[in-house]
Parts: structure tokens; sequence; C-alpha cells
């Protein structure tokens, strides 16, 4: 009689899990929120950028425009004549574009032209620096604006003339001159001031 054949028993194994692969979820939020944080910060430095950038044009705009209006003071005539009796512009309108008659030229500007709205000693422009309008208050589209004042040397009060020129950005002036008057000097405003000396056969 043969033996039976041996069984052989085999032992199957349990694979042990693989480690996970990837991210877990707290990692993801962590470096979600370094995204983010990192994002806030640049988009803060943008924005300081712009507004810099948007501050140096503005104060470039209105230097240029202040010079602009100074050589237009600077051109009315203020000398003598060929028999030497003064010859002075007391009626040209430098708020309009172009200059017209109506206005007061280099006669002595009333008190107060620099800091607020005075008839034919105000005008306003837009964003390209162009005549806009003139008046008590800014027409629309109105982003820079302009005042002068004409005054004299106590010293020598026939033959001179202190030309000042003040132009700012219109929502900055209008606050200024809501805070109170005199107006005080802002950031962006540029002020500029020539004096005129009338003398026989020059114009200065």
């Amino acid at each position: 009689m043969s033996n039976p054949p041996s069984r052989t028993r085999t032992r199957t194994r349990t694979p042990h899990p693989l480690p996970a692969s990837g991210f877990s979820l707290v990692e993801v939020l962590v470096a979600a929120m370094v995204l983010i944080v990192a994002a806030a910060g640049v988009a803060q430095l943008l924005a300081v950028g712009l507004r810099a950038t948007q501050s140096g044009r503005e104060t470039t705009s209105t230097g240029a425009l202040a010079s602009q209006k100074i050589e237009q003071l600077r051109s009315l005539t203020w000398t003598y004549d060929a028999a030497g009796a003064p010859h002075s512009d007391t009626y040209t309108d430098l708020s309009r574009d172009p200059p017209a008659p109506g206005g007061r030229g280099l006669d002595l500007s009333p008190p107060g032209t620099l800091d607020r709205d005075v008839a034919g000693y105000v005008d306003y422009l837009d964003a390209r620096g162009r005549w806009i309008g003139a008046g008590p208050d800014p027409p629309t589209g109105a982003i820079f604006v302009r005042r002068w004042a004409v005054q004299t040397l106590d010293d020598d009060p026939q033959d001179s003339r202190v030309l000042i020129v003040r132009a700012a950005v219109v929502t900055e002036d209008r606050a200024a001159i809501g805070a109170g008057v005199p107006r005080r000097q802002l950031p962006r405003d540029t002020v500029l001031v020539s004096l005129e000396t009338r003398q026989r056969g020059v114009s200065w």
C-alpha cells in the first residue's frame, strides 16, 4: 500500500501597503497659504510701484504746465515805448485758450489768487495738459489746475512784477482748499516764480 502524497502548505503573504506618494492635505494647505502670502506681498509691491509711477508722472505734468503758464505771463508786454512812457499789457485774459482780451494782463492781481479760484487767474487742464476751461468749479475731465498771481516789489512798484504760478492735481487741490485758506503746499504741486523788470526799450 503506497503512502499518500504529502501536502505542502503554502503561506500567502499580505503585501504591506507602500507609502503613499504625493502630498497630504495638510501639505497642500500649507503650500497654498505660502503662495497666497507671497502673492499678496507681490500685489502690494506692484500697487506701491504703480502709485509711485503715477505720482511721478503727475509731478512732471504740473511742472510742465506751470512752466507753460509762467512763459505766457512773461510774454506779455512790459516795457517802455519809444517816447519813454510805460507800455504794459493790462488787458489780456490768460485764463482762456488762446489768450484773449478782457483780462487784466500784468495788472496787479487781487489777494488770494493762488489759494482759491479767482476769475482771470485760474484755468483747468485734462490728463494730456490740454486747456478745457476756467471758472470757479473744475469742468468735467479736469485733472490739473493752474492759478497765478501778479505782484510787485516794494522797492520798485512801478517797474517790477513778480509772477507766481501754482499747478496742482485737481482732486488734491480741492481737498486742500476745503481744509482752509491759505491753501497748504502739496507734494505734487509745482510753484514757479519769475521777476519781470521793465527797462527802457527792453522786455525781460
